[in-house]
């Protein structure tokens, strides 16, 4: 014989079947979604900065002025070669300027919606993961001092790593003329005194460019590559570049 209290037990249970199987539903919804959301294929954005090498400069019979054959144009050629069309490079390059610039704002505000904030403001504001950063001709030119470079590129590299940006120093390309060159090797050097000190990938191009034979005939001009030393200088730049792509793309950095 059931007890008076069977119907409120059963409808007990019942009620506790109905939301276990909500719950359950609810976490095959999430594991779900979350397994869609690994699966789908992540877009790495990479954000290039620096002075007229950066912007792709070239000169040809007396005309200089930006080419579409730069060294990060190459490089996103190679980049989504390997990867796909997930892979996005975007060219800040802006002739005349200087790692402080860059730092304090300063700069051509042409480069972008963000080119005339601060370091700071303008990378809390931006997608990319990885952020390179190519400086030192326009210091020589300018006359600043190799300690004024040092601590420009390291609040550049500081403010990058606080916001969650993974930075990537480059040096620049020599020069031809061996007086403005010998100036120029001190600012390499503080570019990888940095890139020591705050362990962040180098792409040495100074050093990889002088070792070059007839290296000065690969120049356009004074300070500006011809495209095909651009090209070379995006191989050297995806040596670096790519493992840190592969490594987001595999979610491991």
């Amino acid at each position: 014989m059931r007890s008076p209290a069977w119907p409120a037990v059963a409808a007990l249970l019942a009620l506790l079947s109905v939301r276990c199987a909500v719950g359950a539903g609810a976490a095959t919804e999430a594991a779900q979604a979350e397994q869609a959301a690994n699966a789908a294929p992540r877009e790495i954005a990479i954000e290039a900065y620096g002075d007229s090498t950066t912007l792709g400069i070239s000169c040809s019979e007396g005309h200089c002025g930006p080419q579409p054959q730069n060294a990060v144009a190459y490089l996103q050629d190679e980049l989504q070669m390997h990867h796909g069309k997930r892979v996005h490079v975007v060219n800040y390059g802006v002739g005349g300027t200087t790692a402080s610039q860059l730092r304090d704002g300063t700069g051509n505000r042409r480069a972008g919606p963000t080119a005339g904030l601060p370091w700071r403001a303008r990378l809390a504001a931006s997608p990319a993961q990885i952020v390179l950063i190519n400086y030192g001709i326009n210091e020589v030119m300018q006359n600043q001092t190799p300690e004024q470079f040092y601590a420009a590129q390291t609040a550049l590299v500081e403010t990058a790593r606080a916001l969650g940006k993974e930075p990537v120093l480059e040096t620049s390309n020599p020069m031809p003329d061996n007086r403005l060159n010998a100036r120029l090797a001190t600012m390499a050097a503080m570019t990888r005194r940095v890139a020591a000190e705050q362990r962040v990938p180098l792409v040495d191009q100074f050093a990889y460019i002088s070792s070059l034979p007839d290296w000065k005939t690969l120049m356009s001009d004074g300070a500006h590559p011809k495209p095909g030393l651009y090209r070379l200088k995006a191989e050297q730049d995806f040596q670096v570049v790519e493992p840190l792509v592969r490594r987001l793309l595999d979610g491991t950095l």
